[in-house]
């Protein structure tokens, strides 16, 4: 059934970019779910575990109120006045431009990023259709843009890359080229292991000199799940182009937005940005770089 579905919309390609689109689209929403639920849950797990650790110390210390969330349940609701969002609100994109951007119920102003997240997704996601087509590598690189569109948001509001996304996809990028998807497997297992290693070894030097960190434990993970996609040999271009869009937006802020120097500036996003460029335009990139210097 899976065959026949994908030689069906290899056949008629803009029936596959259009059914992309509008899975999207609905991908897009449920991310959004992800970006503001996920955080809160790690929180919570941290704050119990660390009350069971804590027993003795913390006994005299009344708990705060726990509330049990999944991304799934309670259902969703206006943060302002709680009023449950119905199905036909939450239609991605078409109810927010429905409801003018505010709440049914007590009209408050629904932030303008749900359907920028939505549209979003459903752009990169079309982009990598038009791309590779109906396919097998379509399918993956979409399960890996739509983590990395997760991993952007979720570092850019708490500093934080949750093993949650970032372990699963980097197992699955080994796993995907043990057959050499996309790199040879051997390429794959350097990728991961430089990847890891090159940003662990620049953390604990900048620590040394400085006495300061400079980046999180996320970056190393997130720099290794490239790697086990994209291969080592790309890894430089990758590190080069996060860099230089990083230095690029942190002097923006610090000059346009009196963002402080010494404030952390999250490298994740910047990381996942130009890895997603890497992978599907990376040896076009490093072969007119080679042409340049030759």
């Amino acid at each position: 059934m899976f065959e026949q579905t994908i030689v069906l919309f290899q056949q008629y390609p803009t029936a596959f970019n259009i059914f992309v689109v509008i899975f999207s689209l609905i991908i897009g929403s449920f991310l959004n779910v992800v970006v503001y639920r996920l955080p809160k849950i790690m929180h919570n797990g941290w704050y119990i575990e660390c009350r069971e650790f804590l027993a003795d110390e913390v006994s005299n210390v009344p708990a705060k109120k726990v509330d049990h969330l999944t991304l799934s349940k309670p259902d969703s609701t206006c943060p302002k006045c709680g009023h449950k969002i119905r199905f036909y609100e939450n239609i991605p994109v078409i109810s927010w431009l429905f409801l003018q951007g505010k709440c049914s119920q007590c009209r408050n102003s629904i932030s303008l990023r749900y359907p920028l997240v939505e549209t979003v997704t459903a752009l990169l996601s079309l982009v990598i259709a038009i791309k590779f087509g109906a396919s097998i590598e379509a399918l993956l690189l979409l399960l890996l843009t739509w983590g990395l569109i997760c991993l952007t948001l979720i570092d850019f509001d708490h500093m934080l890359l949750p093993d949650q996304i970032v372990m699963p996809l980097l197992w699955l990028g080994l796993l995907v080229n043990i057959n050499g998807t996309f790199v040879p497997l051997n390429e794959a297992i350097m990728g991961a292991v430089i990847g890891y290693m090159s940003l662990f070894s620049v953390f604990w030097l900048f620590k040394l000199l400085t006495g300061k960190e400079g980046m999180g434990h996320g970056d190393f993970k997130l720099f290794a799940l490239f790697g086990a996609w994209i291969g080592w040999q790309l890894l430089p271009i990758l590190i080069l182009m996060a860099s230089v869009v990083g230095a690029v937006i942190g002097i923006s802020l610090m000059l346009f937005k009196n963002h402080q120097r010494e404030q952390a500036i999250p490298f994740g996003p910047y990381l996942a940005i130009a890895g997603w460029v890497t992978l599907l335009w990376g040896k076009g990139i490093w072969s007119w770089y080679l042409l340049q210097i030759s």
